[in-house]
Formats: C-alpha cells, structure tokens, sequence
C-alpha cells in the first residue's frame, strides 16, 4: 500500500471527497470548504477518509478526542520506515512475511493507531492500552465493526501501573511502542494554551481531560517510557512517542544522551500548512535506522541528532563504476567476515564480529593462512558492525558530466569508532585505483 504515502501531501480536498461521500457533504459550506469550528463536521472528516482511504469504520462519540488521519498516518509510516531499515539481516525493504506486534499506549476511543497499522501492514498486530473505560468500550466496539479482533487487542491499563505491563499482556517481546501523550501537565495549563491560540481550522477540540492532560506533561511521560525502558532494555525494539511540543524533543534527547541511549532518531510530522508535531524513538539494540529517518527534523542542532548513518563520498574524476565496483567487491570478498554482494545493484552487504580490516588484523589472518582467512556463511551471532556499501553513477555539476559516488550506511552495530575506521578503509582503497 506505497499509494498511501501520498495521500495527504496536499491538504485534502474536501470538494472531491463530498462528491465520493453524501455523509461528508452534508457538512460542507457553499464554498466547499469545511466549518472545523464544528465538532460534528470534524468528525465526519476522519470517518469519512477512514472509510474512503482505508476502508476503516468508525463511530466517533462526542466527548472525546477525534483524531485527525493525516496526522496519525504519518507516525505509522514513520515507523514503517523505523522498522524496515532496522530489521536486519540481507534487505533493507519492507518484508511482506515479517509479523510484528507493537504496542499503543493510550489508544483513545477509536483505536486509530492500530486500525491505520492493520490496514496499511496485513501482518502487523497490535496490544492497545488505555485508562479511561469509555475508551476501552468505544475502542472495542471500533475494533470489531473492522473485524480485528483477531489481531487488536484493547486492553485497560492501571494509571498507577507501568506503562509496558508485558507480562499483563501476555508478550515477552514487542517489535515497538507508540504512543500520543497527553501534552499538558495541569488543567489550567490547557486552558490557558487553548486562550492564547487565535481560531484557525484546527483549534476545535472535544478531548477529555483524562486525554489533554498529565502530570508533568508529556516530557514527564517519556520520562517514565525511558527509566522502564532502561529496565526492559531490548526485550522491545523501538520505543517511540509522538511530541505535541518542540521543546520536548531537547529535553529528551539530552535525557538519553545522558542514560548512555545513543541509538535514537527524532522526527517532523507536518499535517500540510496546518499543525506540525514531532517524534521521538530509541532503542537499546544495535540496529540503526538510516539517516533520513533518524535525522527528519530540519534544523535541528547537530547535539541533538544521532551519530550520521550515513558516510557518502565522491570518487575521483574519470573512475570507471565498473573498475570501483571490481575494486570494493575484490577487497571486501578477501576479508574474513560475511560478505555478500549483488551487481546488478552495486551494492553488498557486510557483517563482522570485530575489526577484521586493520593491519593488524590482516597481520593476523596472514599468519593464520587459508583456515583463518575463511569466510563466515552466515551472520555471526555477535554482530560488531554491520554496513550496506553501494556504488552510484550520478549526474555532476555540468550536465554531462557523470560522477561516480560511494554510500556506506551503518546498519547494526554500537562503536562509532569501528564504523568511522571502516569508512576509512573503504574510502582509501576506492581513491587508489
């Protein structure tokens, strides 16, 4: 389902959809447009693109918190992505046989997150948590209107209780968190946020307290998620929250820094011209994502983002792809680590469980002979690095002119040493030949 990814670049056009939905045109003012100063049009909005776009039914109550779909579709694609590239092994693609189960704090009334997560991925199952028993009920009821109930479970959390109950839910393991926090830490802080907002098409809002507000706001909830995080360590992959407020992603990134928590990615979630949210995600495994996913915050200080990924450099003038690809293969094939590589792609893959490219190391395999140059078959359980290299013809800075381009992404592994040394080697016997 890649045709969801551009569903909502643009603002949705609520002409069109009230052409394909009467229930939705009901609500639409002469000029098309839609009054989202009405709670009731904004309703019908998400259950209209819910069963237009997904297929979803849904029935929204009044009294609580209606979830824009934009918005909500761009966390779970965001975690698509999280997920793909850090699944491991050969491929850096979405596999279509991998099931995942993943785990959504606070699910609010209609489940949403786990609806656009089944709808979008026909593998992926979810446990989903809440403490309002409203919510639980609604959840539920939305659940087996899409007949899910085989792969979401809705289940009502302790507030007092932890946030990652997994023996409660019956998990050992769980492939990610998600979570929407509430973003405000009293009730007159929410009233007060909502005065000082002037009306734009997005200020109506029916959330319950239970849903707006926490103690400490929603820095003081991740705060939670990060020390129970630290306890389970990486019985979860990826645990992530989504951010009503920039300024939380300072705080919590230096939060992690500070834990030792140095894999992490950070992300912008932008609903059209409208409303911007952020996210943020980490792991205490040693799977990285790539680069665009775990830096997607423009601007960002450099403090606050992840280790680059990423290492991208530009051969010298007149290199032949072919004699760079030749090169790279003929050099990586002769070290002892597990060593694939695919022309057609120009592209390989690599794993080692320690330095295997320093002279030492070569020193060493010299003296070992045959036996200690031989190759692992497969990915050694103790992974110290892990690296895709490819190989790209690109266009130059004249517009004949071709370029040949090496990338190397860090695909697993903790040392930024070991990786930076890597790169080293590679851009060295590259600029050689």
């Amino acid at each position: 389902m890649e045709y969801v990814r551009s569903l909502y670049k643009n603002d949705v056009d609520f002409a069109a959809l009230g052409l394909q939905s009467r229930d939705f045109a009901k609500h639409l003012k002469q000029n098309g447009q839609l009054d989202f100063t009405d709670p009731a049009a904004v309703r019908q909005l998400t259950t209209t693109l819910l069963q237009q776009d997904f297929d979803l039914k849904v029935e929204i109550p009044e009294d609580r918190l209606c979830p824009p779909v934009p918005n909500r579709l761009n966390y779970i694609l965001w975690l698509h992505d999280l997920l793909d590239s850090t699944a491991g092994g050969l491929h850096e693609e979405c596999d279509r046989d991998r099931e995942v189960v993943g785990l959504d704090i606070g699910t609010g009334c209609i489940a949403i997150y786990p609806l656009l997560g089944c709808a979008t991925r026909p593998l992926w199952k979810f446990v989903a948590t809440d403490i309002d028993s409203n919510n639980i009920r609604t959840s539920q009821h939305n659940v087996a209107l899409n007949n899910l109930r085989s792969r979401i479970q809705i289940v009502n959390s302790d507030p007092n209780g932890p946030l990652f109950p997994l023996e409660k839910l019956g998990h050992q393991t769980l492939d990610f968190t998600m979570c929407n926090p509430p973003f405000y830490a009293s009730p007159n802080e929410l009233k007060q946020s909502a005065e000082q907002k002037e009306r734009d098409p997005f200020s109506t809002c029916t959330g319950a307290e239970v849903e707006m507000v926490t103690h400490g706001g929603e820095v003081a909830f991740v705060k939670q998620m990060i020390d129970e995080s630290l306890q389970l360590r990486d019985r979860i992959q990826w645990y992530t929250s989504m951010l009503g407020k920039l300024s939380s992603i300072n705080v919590l990134v230096e939060m992690l820094i500070k834990h030792g928590i140095t894999n992490f990615a950070v992300t912008e979630f932008e609903q059209g011209s409208k409303t911007k949210r952020w996210a943020v995600a980490w792991s205490l495994g040693d799977r990285r994502p790539a680069m665009n996913i775990a830096r997607g915050i423009p601007g960002c200080p450099k403090s606050l983002l992840p280790f680059p990924a990423d290492y991208t450099f530009t051969l010298p003038p007149g290199t032949s792809i072919d004699t760079a690809t030749a090169t790279i293969d003929t050099e990586l094939s002769s070290l002892p680590w597990f060593w694939t590589w695919n022309q057609t792609r120009s592209a390989g893959t690599g794993f080692a469980s320690e330095n295997v490219w320093s002279r030492f190391a070569r020193r060493k395999m010299k003296l070992a002979g045959e036996e200690g140059a031989a190759k692992f078959k497969a990915i050694p359980d103790q992974v110290a690095l892990g690296v895709r290299l490819q190989i790209r013809l690109v266009r130059g800075q004249k517009p004949d002119e071709r370029e040949v381009k090496a990338l190397v992404r860090w695909a697993q592994g903790t040392d930024t040493v070991l990786f930076e040394s890597f790169c080293g080697m590679v851009k060295r016997k590259l600029e050689s030949n």
